[in-house]
């Protein structure tokens, strides 16, 4: 079985973080989205992934997985965003007559999609499709089920016929591209992937449906980032590599080996990455923090920070925040009682 990891899209819903990044290039528990969903993929025996990009996204989608080991990648060019379907349809050539996991990188899966690809595997159908509970199924796609079999999917639906919602994992044999050959754009000008589903029930394949088990992520908005931060880290084991000079560190902690501790307070599940700098400072639970940032006289928790970023002299704790690529929040000697903060990359935030 080979993979395809759909990444050409903009990602409008998570600007300004996506301004001047593609969104599965964004960090959460101090990895790019992307990276992962490749090592969801590997851990579910999965090594040949072919991932979906654009001119505008490959730079960046490169770079970022570049030096993951294991994974042979192969970068399929989509040179127009026309839907989930027509993505796929770019891997036809490279799959040839293996199967497919079809993979949102974006979503995330606290089991992994290894139950799903076993499923597949197992029993042979045409497609697995990873189903799960949903309190209101009128905003997903809906599955109508005949015990394991899905008989329908219904987009968004009035009255949905169950509770399941299509998650963002499928397994197809090879004749899925046959029906993605066929289609034609849906009214929003997309080729659907739940179309394709659809004809292959329609024409008397064998779709299943698969409960996923655990919690589910879909980081499509800002705020996800934030809880996908803190489902990630809540598995973390603590490594202390770095420098701890009069601190004091409790609870689960990656502390990167060039990293710098001094006079501060950490309390895990927290990581810091390589070169980060953290003097005078409080750092709470479900924090991660990018390579050289620099922390000085400043509280942050639950918080993304990237990359490069410069906090100092906030006197007011920094809380469910997601700080871009080199931003810099800077405090002075008049402050508000909160701060909640989403700053896209390179920028500056003077509190004076």
């Amino acid at each position: 079985m080979k993979a395809i990891i759909p990444a050409a899209g903009f990602g409008t819903r998570m600007r300004p973080l996506t301004f001047t990044r593609p969104k599965p290039v964004l960090n959460v528990a101090g990895k790019p989205i992307i990276v992962h969903a490749i090592e969801t993929l590997l851990a579910a025996g999965i090594t040949e992934i072919g991932i979906v990009v654009s001119e505008i996204t490959r730079p960046a989608v490169q770079q970022a997985v570049e030096d993951v080991p294991g994974v042979q990648i192969e970068f399929l060019e989509q040179a127009e965003m026309l839907g989930l379907g027509h993505a796929v349809l770019m891997g036809r050539e490279w799959v040839g007559q293996d199967d497919v996991c079809v993979y949102l990188g974006d979503n995330l899966f606290q089991r992994g999609v290894g139950s799903f690809v076993e499923t597949f595997q197992r029993e042979r159908p045409d497609a697995v499709i990873g189903l799960v509970e949903v309190e209101n199924p009128r905003a997903f796609g809906v599955a109508e089920l005949d015990g394991k079999r899905i008989v329908r999917l219904v987009e968004k639906p009035a009255v949905p016929p169950s509770n399941l919602a299509v998650a963002g994992v499928y397994c197809f044999s090879a004749h899925i591209f046959e029906e993605l050959a066929r289609l034609k754009p849906s009214a929003r000008g997309e080729y659907e992937i739940t179309d394709a589903i659809q004809a292959l029930i329609d024409g008397g394949r064998t779709v299943l449906g698969e409960t996923v088990l655990g919690w589910w992520k879909d980081t499509g908005q800002p705020r996800d980032l934030i809880e996908a931060n803190h489902l990630l880290l809540e598995k973390l084991e603590g490594n202390i590599q770095g420098n701890v000079e009069d601190s004091r560190l409790s609870g689960p902690i990656v502390l990167a080996h060039s990293a710098v501790i001094r006079n501060s307070k950490i309390v895990g599940p927290a990581m810091i990455g390589e070169g980060v700098i953290i003097e005078d400072a409080y750092i709470g639970p479900f924090t991660s923090i990018g390579a050289g940032s620099v922390i000085r006289h400043a509280e942050v928790e639950h918080s993304v920070i990237e990359r490069d970023c410069v906090i100092e002299h906030v006197e007011t704790r920094l809380q469910d925040c997601l700080i871009g690529l080199r931003a810099v929040v800077r405090g002075g000697r008049r402050i508000p009682k909160t701060l909640k903060l989403t700053l896209s990359d390179e920028s500056i935030v003077e509190l004076t």
